[in-house]
């Protein structure tokens, strides 16, 4: 995870105007991990609503995995761990 420090430091406010929160970078981050940057504002609104614990877990699984659709399995762990399965 990336400290608001890190952060700043890569702030750019020509092309990063609209991103003021920490919790909308980390959502930006996920959509282009996910290669999902069509449903950036999903990503921003879970990085605000959803446990960063659970958003970590399941970016992690995705990374381990081979799959077609990234975001598909993203949505499917979240969604399992918010549940209280493993």
């Amino acid at each position: 995870m990336k400290t608001v420090g890190d952060i700043l430091k890569q702030f750019n406010p020509l092309e990063d105007k609209y991103i003021s929160r920490e919790f909308q970078a980390y959502g930006i981050y996920l959509a282009e991990t996910l290669n999902d940057y069509k449903h950036k504002s999903l990503y921003i609104r879970l990085a605000k609503t959803v446990p960063r614990a659970i958003l970590e877990k399941a970016l992690s699984f995705v990374k381990d995995a081979n799959a077609k659709s990234k975001a598909r399995l993203f949505m499917w762990k979240m969604k399992k761990l918010r549940q209280g399965e493993a």
